[in-house]
């Protein structure tokens, strides 16, 4: 998984019930694009995530 500052990364819920999440990667702490990622998501909460299977990254150029 690559990314780059200002991509999405978009959490899909795991169970019933789990809403998915969305949040804006505003910094990118491995090597190439590589995870961990500091996400600012939705309702305000910042954290850092090391996406897993359920998870993917919307790249600037293709929300556009």
């Amino acid at each position: 998984m690559q990314a780059t500052v200002g991509d999405q990364l978009h959490i899909h819920g795991r169970t019933v019930g789990m809403v998915d999440r969305k949040g804006e990667i505003v910094e990118v702490r491995g090597t190439d694009g590589q995870p961990p990622y500091l996400v600012h998501f939705e309702d305000g909460h910042d954290g850092l995530v090391y996406p897993g299977p359920d998870c993917i990254v919307e790249h600037q150029q293709e929300r556009r």
